[in-house]
């Protein structure tokens, strides 16, 4: 292509969008003009595409991994009282949120307290915290979710179930106490925890729990 060769503007975006380049298919226009106007480099106006597209793909990201989370609306540390928990330390909650040495090492927390105390609240805001800081997480009941696992093992699949759990790297196991204590239920579960902590688990890193 010469330097005053049309350039195909429809073409450019199908291009792109084969790139898998999404948001800068959707920005060029405004990049380019921008560009012309203030006289900028071609290798500004790279960079500034690129900086768009990382940024873009981050959020994407981001809005991904708290979809996939399944976290309660609303729970947030923003949201959540300390004053009215004073036994709780927000500064320990905030290094819990932005330190990750615990997660690597598969460490667990367990939250106490009476029905009302806060403890999905709580548990759900470090959940999304640590969603922001680029860690993945599951928050489910813990009913539901031997329930699924005990439906697994009946379709002789309890193993697989274990598995597809692999990608979440704390998994917020919400109102532990209210699973009955019948072997069929604390089977599986036990058989999850013990997944867990064993490393490697699945090839990958320990995996935290929250309960």
């Amino acid at each position: 292509m010469r330097p005053n060769d049309p350039v195909d503007t429809a073409r450019l975006s199908l291009m792109l969008t084969d790139l898998r380049l999404p948001g800068i298919s959707r920005a060029w226009h405004t990049f380019t003009e921008r560009a012309d106007t203030e006289g900028w480099p071609a290798s500004r106006l790279l960079a500034a595409l690129a900086e768009f597209e990382v940024a873009e793909r981050e959020t994407r990201r981001m809005q991904r991994h708290l979809t996939e989370a399944r976290l309660p609306p609303g729970k947030t540390l923003d949201t959540f009282d300390f004053t009215a928990v004073p036994m709780v330390s927000e500064a320990r909650v905030m290094a819990l949120v932005a330190g990750d040495v615990w997660l690597k090492n598969g460490a667990n927390l367990m939250l106490f307290g009476g029905p009302g105390g806060g403890k999905s609240h709580l548990a759900a805001a470090i959940g999304a915290g640590l969603i922001e800081n680029g860690w993945r997480v599951l928050f489910t009941r813990t009913t539901d979710l031997v329930q699924k696992l005990q439906a697994a093992r009946r379709n002789l699949d309890l193993e697989g179930a274990i598995a597809k759990l692999d990608k979440y790297r704390l998994l917020v196991l919400d109102d532990m106490a209210y699973v009955s204590k019948d072997q069929a239920e604390t089977s599986v579960l036990f058989e999850l925890i013990r997944c867990a902590i064993r490393a490697p688990f699945a090839s990958h890193h320990r995996k935290s729990a929250l309960r």
